[in-house]
């Protein structure tokens, strides 16, 4: 059994080791300049993936007519070495990203050792959880939330006699926060079993509340979206089914009653 100075010194290497493999991640992004902010810079194209996709889904319920309008944002870099700058800490951020899954294991490694046996089962099931949520988080940041509200906001005009220049730390501050912002936004499941787990919530509570979930998640997406009906659908209707897998996920992480409980 290890003593409380052997237990720091496996925290030491663990964080070593991850600190070491984003570290190394993040060369390698930083060495691919081109593919890495073809992919940053992708979202703000308005050929974007997410527009043909829309478009196509409408030509093919019978609006043919319908197209998103082109626009163009001129992106500006102020500083001298602000460029290289948002390099660097681009490469950090998806650095940090690409190697989450690494961190999740060695996380799970470290405090293994010191559960019960049903505790380790849930504890992989809950780290897969949290990855697979923090994946779709993302995915749902970059492919909706981000670009659409790019397109907004870039475009929005108080008068034709001011042109928008946006600058890249901007730019790549608003793409950072809504991604961290949505893979823990996504972590809602999980948060509602550990709440379950320590009795704090049930699940007939928050189905008595569907409906005002419902309007508490449309307000909130009317405030981080462009005021666009569309947007407000594409990201209401992930958070809302993302409640109600939360209410299943408390359903079956609720201690079953017996019938002497009952009574």
């Amino acid at each position: 059994m290890l003593t409380f100075g052997g237990h720091l010194e496996v925290l030491r290497k663990m964080l070593l080791r991850i600190i070491v493999v984003i570290a190394a991640v993040a060369v390698a992004v930083f060495c691919f300049k081109d593919l890495t902010w073809r992919i940053m810079l992708a979202p703000s194209e308005c050929d974007f993936v997410t527009y043909r996709a829309i478009e196509n889904f409408i030509h093919s319920i019978g609006f043919a007519e319908f197209h998103f309008e082109e626009y163009h944002v001129n992106m500006i870099s102020t500083d001298l070495s602000s460029q290289f700058m948002e390099h660097i800490t681009t490469s950090l951020y998806l650095g940090f990203l690409l190697s989450f899954p690494y961190i999740l294991w060695e996380l799970l490694r470290f405090t293994t050792p010191a559960l019960y046996d049903n505790e380790k089962k849930y504890s992989v099931l809950v780290a897969l959880a949290i990855f697979f949520l923090s994946v779709a988080g993302v995915l749902m940041s970059y492919f909706i939330l981000f670009p659409i509200s790019f397109r907004f906001l870039g475009t929005y005009s108080v008068s034709s006699r001011i042109v928008s220049n946006i600058t890249l730390d901007s730019y790549v501050s608003t793409f950072v926060g809504l991604t961290i912002t949505m893979g823990l936004v996504f972590q809602l499941p999980i948060i509602a079993f550990a709440l379950a787990k320590m009795g704090l919530i049930r699940h007939e509570f928050l189905a008595r509340y569907k409906k005002h979930a419902l309007l508490i998640i449309m307000i909130v997406a009317a405030i981080i979206t462009p005021p666009d009906l569309m947007t407000l659908i594409l990201v209401t209707l992930p958070l809302y089914l993302l409640f109600l897998f939360s209410i299943f996920i408390i359903k079956k992480a609720e201690p079953e009653e017996t019938e002497d409980s009952q009574q």
